[in-house]
This record gives C-alpha cells, structure tokens and sequence, in this order.
C-alpha cells in the first residue's frame, strides 16, 4: 500500500490539526503501544505519534519498525513527530480524522 503524492498532501493538510495520540519514551515500542497505536489507527485511521527518544538514528527504527508492526504508511515525519497512516475496515464517520474533516 503506498500512498500517492496527492493523498500525502492531504493527510499532512489534514495532520496539521491532529495532537498526538500516541507517546513512545525512551523504553521501546512495548507490547501496550503496539496495541495503543493498532486501536488508534483503527479508529482514527490518520494518527501521530510522539518519539521521546534522543537518537534520531533510533526515533527513524522505532517510526519503521512501529509502523511495519501495525501495518501502516508513514505519511510525514517532522522532529519528534510521525503521521501515520492505515485505512480501517469500518470507518466511524465520528471519529475517522479524514471522515470528519472531509473537503
């Protein structure tokens, strides 16, 4: 699944507006973030993710390796943060950020 260059534009247009959902510190991508990130994609379909990591050369493992683990497409990385993304099954139209926030 790869994202056109038209729905990245978007997506960041659409991020812009987005707090992270999601911390990982210092201590990996535990179990519990794993599935924190899987529900919030699930739900939300576009999320970020905050990297409280000092190695950038870390943050960009942990950003790929997170997003192999939940399937999902990295959008946009800036600073400590990612924008992911994974389409849902069954979007909620209440809580999709691209549902609720179509143009």
């Amino acid at each position: 699944m790869s994202l056109t260059p038209e729905q990245k534009k978007r997506f960041r247009t659409l991020g812009h507006q987005l707090n992270p959902i999601v911390m990982v510190a210092g201590n990996g991508l535990t179990e519990n973030i794993q599935l924190e990130t899987d529900r919030a994609l699930e739900d939300h379909e576009l999320i970020k993710v905050r990297f409280s990591v000092g190695d950038r050369v870390l943050k960009r493992q942990l950003i790929a390796e997170l997003c192999e683990i939940v399937e999902a497409e990295l959008v946009q990385e800036i600073g400590n943060i990612a924008l992911i993304y994974r389409k849902s099954k069954k979007p909620d139209p209440t809580l999709s950020n691209l549902l609720r926030w179509k143009a």
